[in-house]
């Protein structure tokens, strides 16, 4: 399970966003880059490679996907 997921953009308004994210994983620090083609570049990560990819990839994935895309593609209601 993911916990304390956070993620911040790397660029103001670029076409090919990239984000930076952060979370913990079994009590360890996981860090990467979420890049706009879905592709995760890891940094500082002691969890098993194989770990990584079968199991906190997608999950990295679904969150952004959740909190990024489905946020930026809602209709914006104005009061």
């Amino acid at each position: 399970m993911l916990v304390h997921f956070q993620f911040k953009p790397l660029y103001q308004r670029a076409q090919k966003q990239s984000w930076a994210f952060s979370f913990y994983f079994k009590g360890q620090f996981v860090s990467g880059t979420y890049h706009f083609d879905g592709s995760i570049t890891w940094t500082d990560s002691q969890v098993d490679e194989q770990v990584r990819n079968e199991q906190l990839k997608q999950a990295v994935h679904d969150l952004m996907l959740y909190h990024v895309y489905e946020e930026e593609h809602q209709p914006k209601h104005k009061i």
